[in-house]
């Protein structure tokens, strides 16, 4: 098994984005999501997560609300806003492109 990955700050912003664009989801949930999705390369620590959700909302990308969670105990929950649907859109065209010109680069590195 692989070693779990650390992530930059971008990174990590637009993946929070992508989970959410699915579910309002709690930070345990979106971490788990992440988890899940990337089948444990991507393991993502409260001390990380909690300041880019902070952030996210501070930028009026994702709302938080508090509800209850599937086993009855408080939690905030989080969801995408318009301009978080916007800016994800506009950042998956340039993680694209730039995932493209990395994969160049790596590939043709060594001719």
């Amino acid at each position: 098994m692989s070693k779990p990955t650390d992530l930059l700050q971008g990174t990590l912003d637009l993946l929070i984005l992508r989970v959410l664009e699915l579910q309002p989801l709690h930070g345990w949930g979106i971490a788990q999501r992440l988890r899940q999705i990337s089948r444990d390369v991507l393991q993502v620590r409260q001390g990380t997560l909690y300041p880019a959700l902070h952030r996210l909302e501070r930028q009026g990308w994702i709302r938080a609300r508090w509800d209850d969670s599937e086993n009855n105990r408080r939690a905030k929950y989080y969801s995408l806003t318009r301009d978080g649907r916007r800016y994800l859109e506009s950042e998956q065209e340039n993680w694209e492109r730039l995932s493209v010109a990395i994969n160049l680069v790596l590939g043709t590195a060594g001719e």
